[in-house]
């Protein structure tokens, strides 16, 4: 961790107690030692937003030795480095508590590197045993709104010759919210977001880790091995030692999993900057996508889910041993039925194999009765196991398009448009994340989140400035249905619009859902069908509110050239106006790379026994 000292130089005379030192030790310290980067690092120090000050993220008393230590940083390093003169030692002495301060401060200051005895910390890194470190990033999970982003943590991996095991037995560093377990999800995704909930780093084995995200929420993992230095793994684990336990207040945006473990990257190998390109949100997959553009990453591995996995065994079977293993896992057929039986050797095993892997699956997922499951994978074991030289079902392909080599989350559009004869120009900032018309390599089909959407559009006529539409977050998740799997189709979001209120156009607030199926119609393209409610609040509403139930019928086609969306929509608001609201409706985007979009729109609605057009056209670019 050697560091170039600053050419101006300042004398500080640190006069210790005579009780603890023989002598008076006399340091030549550089010159805004507490102002450089490393030091910022590991005290997690930023500059405030107004003025030069600094402030600390961390929120636990215990991670400072100084009273003023939050705000100060020459404060801290000054404490710290009286601290760590003292004789003795033991796990309460400040080189045992702070193990990488310690180590950055006798390299800087040339102080002499005496052994000193922690044994809580010697027998931790000891057990941890770290020769590599990977950056395991968890595939997004659109059924919880607290995994939507996806999620990071590190696998700490030790001395292994291509040892699967070990890797198993590993442990990992991960950051999350230390949240009440009555808490619901989406008093999860509040509080998270105003930040209602104190953020710890633990450790925990590997094989923990794919239970939950690989086998329980069905997350494909992607691991990427760092090119840390034996040194720089070192001082991410004595790092880490000083902030595990200690509560750095978690926000679900920026102060999230993924920027602590940029932190420790960035405390690891000093002059990455990794923190610097968090701005508004720090989204896991663009942290792997900064950690890859830094030249960090030595290898990838693809890990897929246990639902990724037993989908793929089902998609291999042609399509009538599908409904026979459908049936057969459903008990409407018996392993020796006749269908079964009229298959070759090989089909035969193959089918058994995906069969009983489905009801594995079916039985932990969905907890299918065991007086049902059990005596099944028996059978299906039984009739396998008297097939010999079948070929084996083939393994899950890894994804060409990773998810971080997926479109940029920030989306700028430029548009011209008209609206019932009136022209517009519009312009649209969306920080993240994906809508279903975007480019969809690397992201999950069907899936749409965006969040803090701002349109404002600029009227011709009379240059009038108006905003159109805030989103506060929008989620949408069409998830095809099929002989195997009924996942429901739904959605919801919530911010302001503008509405027609018969006599004017307001921006009012609003709150969406809904629910429903969709069903694959080919390889890219879906249908579905969504019941709706819809609820806006306002004073320019003639009672101040007004509720519509409805429904939305649409297709939607996505390949990696251009998506398109059609459908048709209809409510019936029933409170303030009682009407209905019927659209007909047509988008899309035509992708050139992962970088630009020609999009264009088309509806036609009914509104107010009125019949008007919107149409819109113009770029998307994605940073």
């Amino acid at each position: 961790m050697g560091f170039t000292l600053r050419s101006g130089q300042a004398i500080l005379w640190l006069a210790c107690s005579t009780t603890a030192w023989a002598q008076t030790e006399v340091l030549t310290l550089p010159e805004n030692l507490h102002q450089h980067p490393t030091w910022l690092t590991l005290g997690h120090y930023h500059q405030d937003t107004l003025g030069e000050s600094y402030t600390s993220q961390a929120d636990d008393p215990g991670f400072f030795l100084s009273q003023s230590g939050k705000t100060s940083p020459k404060a801290e390093l000054d404490a710290t480095l009286k601290a760590i003169q003292q004789p003795g030692g033991g796990d309460e002495h400040a080189r045992c508590r702070f193990p990488a301060r310690d180590a950055w401060l006798r390299e800087q200051l040339d102080l002499p590197d005496t052994p000193v005895n922690c044994p809580a910390f010697e027998e931790w890194s000891g057990t941890l045993n770290t020769e590599n470190v990977t950056l395991v990033f968890a595939a997004s999970y659109l059924n919880s709104p607290s995994s939507m982003f996806g999620h990071t943590f590190l696998r700490l991996d030790p001395p292994q010759d291509d040892d699967e095991a070990d890797l198993l037995l590993a442990n990992t560093i991960s950051y999350a919210a230390d949240a009440a377990e009555h808490d619901n999800e989406l008093l999860f995704a509040y509080r998270g977001i105003f930040g209602g909930y104190p953020g710890i780093t633990s450790i925990k084995p590997y094989y923990e880790m794919i239970r939950l995200y690989n086998d329980i929420e069905h997350r494909d993992l992607w691991e990427y091995t760092l090119n840390l230095d034996q040194q720089e793994v070192d001082t991410l684990i004595a790092h880490t030692w000083e902030i595990q336990d200690k509560n750095f207040d978690y926000y679900f945006f920026d102060e999230n999993c993924a920027y602590r473990l940029l932190a420790l990257i960035d405390a690891a190998r000093p002059g990455t900057s990794l923190l610097d390109e968090v701005s508004t949100h720090a989204i896991p997959s663009d942290t792997v996508r900064w950690v890859r553009d830094a030249g960090l990453v030595e290898s990838v591995n693809y890990r897929p889910s246990a639902a990724t996995s037993v989908a793929h065994s089902l998609d291999s079977l042609p399509a009538e041993h599908q409904t026979i293993a459908a049936a057969m896992a459903n008990g409407y057929l018996t392993v020796d039925a006749s269908e079964v039986r009229n298959l070759s050797n090989n089909e035969q095993a193959q089918l058994f194999d995906a069969t009983y892997d489905y009801v594995r699956y079916q039985s932990e997922a969905e907890a299918w009765p065991r007086e049902h499951a059990a005596p099944l994978s028996h059978q299906l074991l039984v009739a396998r196991s008297q097939i010999d030289n079948a070929e084996a079902l083939p393994d899950v392909p890894e994804p060409q398009v990773r998810d971080d080599q997926g479109h940029d989350t920030f989306r700028v559009s430029l548009g011209t448009g008209q609206l019932a004869g009136s022209e517009f120009t519009q312009l649209t900032l969306r920080p993240a994340y994906h809508d279903v018309l975007d480019p969809p390599e690397g992201y999950r089909g069907g899936a749409q989140l965006q969040f803090l959407r701002l349109d404002a559009r600029l009227y011709h006529s009379n240059n009038e400035l108006q905003v159109e539409r805030i989103t506060g977050v929008e989620i949408r998740s069409l998830s095809p249905r099929n002989p195997f799997f009924a996942p429901i189709s739904w959605q919801v979001g919530f911010g302001g619009r503008r509405t027609d209120t018969g006599t004017d156009r307001v921006l009012t607030p609003y709150l969406e859902g809904g629910a429903g199926g969709s069903w694959r119609l080919g390889d890219n393209t879906q249908a579905f069908a969504i019941a709706t409610a819809d609820l806006e609040i306002d004073d320019d509403l003639r009672r101040g509110y007004d509720a519509a139930p409805g429904a939305d019928l649409g297709l939607l086609h996505q390949n990696n050239r251009f998506s398109l969306l059609a459908g048709a929509k209809t409510k019936a608001w029933i409170v303030s106006s009682q009407h209905r609201q019927d659209q007909l409706y047509l988008e899309g985007n035509w992708h050139i790379g992962r970088e630009f979009s020609l999009f264009t729109k088309f509806s036609r609605e009914d509104h107010f026994d009125r019949y008007q057009s919107t149409w819109q056209a113009g770029l998307h670019a994605y940073f």
